[in-house]
């Protein structure tokens, strides 16, 4: 029998509309726990119960985000995984300038990869939110493959490993700016050779 008072997801959902609204105001380093429970207007145990530390929280935050993100099968996969892209580019862009960081930083991007390092449940929890994300863009790729569009012998996780890990080297490692026009050259030297009909 289950024990406790029920999860309250309206709590849920200002809390994390709150702390979103915190770390694009201010950044990933002055998110605090107790500043969202008092903005809330709950008790800060009831956020730690929930969110063991920020990082946790900020994990959160991201995978709501996330979970906004669709995925259209149009019949033109070329379109189709540059609109994702651009997606996926607008979400990572939007993270990297939290708190008004410029330039070439990872921003919050890096702060998230950080704390999946440190926490193993956010580790696990960060892949299971990205296998069930990619999942949807591999059955995009897969779609494509069965019309015909996309070669038969096609490995669809390496093309999506191609495109969407561009994205993250480009945040990550360079810092170079990643935008629709990138997504489209990505996904034309990704497609080289594995279109039906080019």
């Amino acid at each position: 029998m289950p024990r406790g008072r029920p999860r309250d997801t309206q709590v849920d959902e200002r809390v994390l509309r709150i702390a979103a609204a915190l770390i694009f105001e201010r950044g990933y380093a002055s998110l605090s726990i107790d500043e969202v429970a008092e903005r809330v207007g709950v008790a800060k145990t009831t956020l730690y119960r929930r969110w063991p530390t920020k990082d946790h929280l900020a994990v959160a935050v991201v995978a709501r985000l996330q979970a906004d993100d669709e995925i259209t099968d149009t019949g033109d996969i070329r379109a189709d995984l540059v609109n994702y892209l651009e997606k996926i580019a607008a979400g990572l862009n939007r993270m990297r300038a939290a708190g008004g960081q410029k330039g070439s930083s990872a921003g919050v991007v890096g702060e998230l990869v950080a704390a999946a390092a440190r926490h193993e449940d956010i580790g696990q929890l960060t892949h299971e939110q990205y296998a069930r994300r990619n999942a949807l863009a591999l059955a995009l790729i897969e779609q494509a493959r069965v019309r015909g569009e996309l070669r038969a012998d096609l490995d669809a996780e390496a093309l999506f490993d191609q495109l969407a890990g561009a994205l993250y080297y480009r945040v990550l490692i360079t810092g170079a700016p990643i935008d629709r026009a990138y997504a489209e050259r990505l996904v034309s030297s990704a497609l080289e050779g594995n279109l039906t009909c080019p």
